[in-house]
């Protein structure tokens, strides 16, 4: 998708507020480069955090302003990196720092698919796969507020009891990020105010689907 991004797209605003697409791209590459380091470490009984302190934004800030060859330079270099992580763990039970162990990998799928849309390079939730909208339901459902319900009309499945928020799996996936559906949802009501993002699914069946 970047392999023909230019040094002007690199500089020209994302579709996050304060972020130009060369943000979105260092935040991409530097959580590959943080997770391989957690895993890496996990990989010897070692638990670790991915940033320090201030380290995240501080590392997205000083390398947001490369040109497209350095952006593209560094995701190849971190995601090989987090490729060869992962392909090192023989004991998935290991804990890496979060309740479920096999968190980070869908962390990292759900991070991926969602900034590709941020980049505003073409992709739309369209192109998500169905396997991928009902999985980040599954771990987003906890936004909804008591009583609201979700339903895909393109899938055999519902989240949820009550007020039902009615449309594509797609862009209900979307609409639950908080990005913007290719058709938006409807309800009998006005749809509701979305609670905060959780920090962790309720359960390993949430991120299966």
């Amino acid at each position: 998708m970047i392999a023909d991004l230019t040094d002007d797209q690199v500089t020209e605003p994302s579709l996050l507020p304060g972020w130009t697409r060369g943000h979105v791209l260092a935040h991409l590459a530097d959580a590959a480069r943080a997770r391989s380091r957690v895993v890496e470490h996990a990989s010897r009984g070692v638990r670790v955090e991915m940033w320090g302190p201030g380290e995240r934004d501080a590392i997205i800030e000083a390398t947001a302003s490369r040109d497209a060859d350095g952006h593209r330079a560094a995701t190849a270099e971190h995601n090989e990196r987090l490729e060869r992580a992962w392909a090192g763990i023989r004991d998935w039970s290991e804990p890496v720092g979060a309740p479920d162990p096999v968190a980070p990998v869908f962390t990292r799928w759900r991070e991926v698919w969602i900034h590709l849309l941020d980049l505003d390079l073409g992709v739309r939730p369209g192109e998500w796969s169905a396997e991928f909208a009902v999985h980040t339901i599954g771990v987003l459902r906890p936004r909804l507020p008591d009583g609201v319900a979700l339903r895909a009309t393109d899938v055999p499945r519902t989240w949820g009891t009550g007020t039902e928020v009615v449309g594509g799996v797609r862009d209900l996936a979307a609409w639950l990020v908080g990005r913007v559906p290719d058709e938006p949802p409807t309800s009998a009501v006005p749809l509701p105010e979305l609670g905060p993002w959780p920090s962790y699914p309720a359960s390993r069946q949430d991120l299966v689907g």
